[in-house]
C-alpha cells in the first residue's frame, strides 16, 4: 500500500476516481504476496503491482470497469486457467485479486494511519451479496475504528481484525452470520510499519545505502554531529537526518524491533 500511496493522493486531488487491486490469497509460487497492490486511475495511469507484470493488464482492465459500474470484481488467476496463459501467469501458481473502488471513507484514515507509521487493518467483503461488496472497515492497533461492515457483521469483524493485528498478517477468512443464508469471505489487510535502518555516519557508502534501503521499504536514519557529513545536500532522500553524536541521538530516536542499525 505504500508505494502507492504519492500517486494515489495525487490522482485523488485531481479529481479522479481510484480503483484499488489487492492479491488476496496466493497458491503455490506467485510473483507478489497477499497484500500486494496496484492502484489504477480512472486516465488508465498505474502505480504498484500485483504480480510483477504477467496479469497487470486485466487488472487494469477490470479497474476500469469497475470505476464504470462500481461494482467490485474479484479475479482469479492460475496456471491451469486459459486465462492465466492468456495474460502471462506462468509461474506455476494460482493467485486471487479483488479490484475495489476506493472511498473516502475508509481510505483516508486507513492512508493516515500509514503515513503516520501506525499498524492498521482493513476489513473488507471481497465475497458475499453484490451490496455487500467492497465495504470497508479499518481497525487502528489502538482499537479505534473507521467505517462500517454493515448487517450486524462489525462486531465480528473487528474481535477477528483484533487478531490478525496481534499477529501482523493479511488474511482471508470466511464468515457464517445467523441473517445469511451464504457464507461471505472478509479479507484482513494487516499493513505494518517500515521497518528502519538507521546509519551511524555519513560516509560516502551511507550515501548509496540510504537509496538502496529506500528501494527496499525501509525508513531510513542517519546520524551525524559533523555538518560536512551529516547534511541534507549530501541526503536529499533521507527521512530524518540527526546531527547530534550518537549515544544521544539513538535514545532520542527510540528503536525497536523492526530497527536495524548500521555504523559506517
Amino acid at each position: 500500500m505504500k508505494e502507492i500511496l504519492s500517486d494515489t493522493e495525487r490522482w485523488i486531488k485531481t479529481g479522479q476516481a481510484v480503483a484499488i487491486g489487492t492479491v488476496i490469497q496466493t497458491w503455490g509460487s506467485a510473483p507478489r504476496g497477499v497484500g500486494a497492490k496496484m492502484a489504477v486511475s480512472a486516465k488508465g495511469e498505474i502505480s504498484g503491482s500485483v504480480s510483477g507484470g504477467c496479469v497487470e493488464g486485466a487488472v487494469v482492465e477490470a479497474s476500469l470497469e469497475v470505476m464504470d459500474s462500481g461494482v467490485p470484481q474479484l479475479l482469479h488467476f492460475g496456471v491451469s486457467d486459459e486465462t492465466a496463459w492468456e495474460v502471462g501467469l506462468a509461474c506455476g501458481g494460482t493467485i486471487d485479486v479483488f479490484v475495489n473502488l476506493l472511498d473516502p471513507a475508509w481510505y483516508e484514515p486507513l492512508s493516515s494511519a500509514i503515513q503516520q507509521e501506525r499498524t492498521v487493518a482493513a476489513a473488507t467483503i471481497i465475497q458475499g451479496q453484490s451490496e455487500q461488496l467492497g465495504r470497508t472497515s479499518v481497525l487502528l492497533e489502538d482499537g479505534k475504528a473507521f467505517g462500517s461492515l454493515g448487517d450486524g457483521l462489525d462486531e465480528a469483524a473487528l474481535e477477528a481484525a483484533r487478531e490478525v493485528l496481534a499477529s501482523g498478517k493479511s488474511v482471508r477468512r470466511s464468515f457464517h452470520p445467523a441473517q445469511e443464508e451464504k457464507a461471505l469471505d472478509i479479507f484482513f489487510d494487516v499493513i505494518l510499519p517500515s521497518p528502519v535502518l538507521v546509519i551511524v555516519g555519513g560516509a560516502h557508502i551511507s550515501i548509496a545505502l540510504v537509496e538502496i534501503a529506500r528501494v527496499l521499504g525501509f525508513r531510513t536514519i542517519v546520524i551525524d554531529p559533523r555538518r560536512s557529513f551529516g547534511n541534507a545536500s549530501r541526503f536529499p532522500n533521507v527521512d530524518q537526518l540527526v546531527q547530534d553524536w550518537p549515544d544521544q541521538a539513538l535514545s532520542e530516536i527510540g528503536l525497536n524491533r523492526s530497527s536495524a542499525v548500521a555504523t559506517l
